[in-house]
């Protein structure tokens, strides 16, 4: 089994892919941050001939995996052994999975309740757009990430110049931030999703309809899933980033697909923020 893991990380690094720590061979989807981002996902399986694939969805890399060199076949009671392992390592992440959430739940309503209400700050004025709930901690520039409940689970960091960093342990996938006021949301309310906070809020300030922002490509589909649940007749609009490798293109298509929704993308490449700035006459790199 070790052998199988080990081939499949060197696969994922021979593909320029920074493979995750735990690797699990179970058959399901599982996602892995790239560079701190929630941007890698892979699907191992290990019966018979050990296969899958992996990608990097910010890069568009996709490459599908078998297992070199000769294959036995596992015995019945392999295949019995390899089962009951799976489980015990499922259960045991969800396990650590739950408590590193549960810590950075607490941690991150300690650092929000401290945290004083953004007025200015450099990367504000980079992007030229308003604060709405961000606030500022040690100098950074504070965006809350909220669970499907409302909850408070986690917090972005946005320093000075431009850097973002997601809270370790902090629930990201299905997470996302809002811009705007919620208790406005009428039944024919047009609602939008994005990617980058910076992006949602230029929308939001062009367009004035409730804003989620899903903080990656890779999440547009959990978010747009859970809001629209919560607004099943309203009309939502995906706003994907017009990526160079068509990753951004693509994931917000499948949100919208997801969700009988509709989609659409800046004209020039780059997001949403990047195109309000060259409307206005400046330029900036993509959130």
């Amino acid at each position: 089994m070790q052998n199988i893991i080990e081939q499949f990380k060197n696969a994922m690094l021979d593909n320029f892919i920074n493979p995750p720590e735990t690797v699990i061979g179970d058959g399901q989807l599982h996602r892995f941050k790239i560079e701190g981002k929630l941007n890698g996902a892979y699907v191992l399986h290990t019966d018979g001939r050990a296969a899958g694939y992996f990608e990097d969805f910010k890069q568009g890399i996709k490459i599908r995996w078998k297992l070199a060199g000769d294959f036995k076949p596992l015995t019945d009671a392999e295949k019995k052994a390899f089962a009951i392992e799976r489980q015990r390592q499922s259960e045991q992440r969800k396990i650590e999975e739950k408590t590193r959430h549960d810590k950075a739940t607490q941690k991150a309503a300690h650092i929000w309740n401290k945290a004083t209400p953004a007025i200015n700050h450099p990367y504000l004025t980079k992007k030229a757009v308003q604060p709405y709930t961000t606030r500022i901690y040690k100098g950074a520039l504070v965006v809350p990430l909220y669970a499907e409940n409302s909850e408070l689970v986690s917090l972005q960091f946005i320093a000075d110049d431009g850097s973002k960093r997601m809270m370790k342990g902090g629930k990201a996938q299905g997470s996302c931030c809002y811009i705007g006021n919620v208790t406005k949301i009428a039944n024919d309310s047009i609602l939008l999703i994005c990617e980058g906070w910076a992006t949602g809020a230029s929308l939001y300030e062009t367009t004035g309809y409730f804003t989620v922002v899903a903080f990656s490509s890779g999440n547009l589909t959990a978010v747009a899933g859970h809001i629209r649940k919560q607004y099943p007749d309203n009309e939502i609009i995906v706003c994907g980033d017009n990526d160079e490798s068509g990753v951004g293109q693509q994931a917000a298509i499948n949100a919208a697909l997801a969700i009988n929704g509709s989609y659409v993308v800046p004209p020039d490449i780059g997001d949403f923020n990047d195109y309000s700035l060259s409307l206005q006459g400046g330029s900036d790199d993509s959130e």
